[in-house]
């Protein structure tokens, strides 16, 4: 298997797991103020959103890589 059908094969499985998940979210924490020994934070609650459409665009082309990676011209 050549290194083009293996990037093909990776972009295929993260183009499903996109898909699967749809995004995914983390906690920020900012410091807002500090006022000698106090101080005061803000936790955020930040959403990262992977597009439909990308997601498809990434499982075409590992399955085109997939598919013509490994023909030689």
């Amino acid at each position: 298997m050549t290194v083009t059908r293996i990037i093909g094969l990776i972009l295929i499985v993260a183009g499903i797991a996109a898909i699967g998940t749809g995004g995914f979210s983390f906690t920020k924490e900012t410091h807002q103020a500090k006022i000698g020994p106090i101080e005061l934070s803000v936790k955020e609650k930040q959403d990262v959103l992977f597009p439909t459409w990308a997601s498809v665009a990434t499982i075409v082309v590992g399955g085109a890589l997939l598919i013509f990676g490994g023909r030689k011209g």
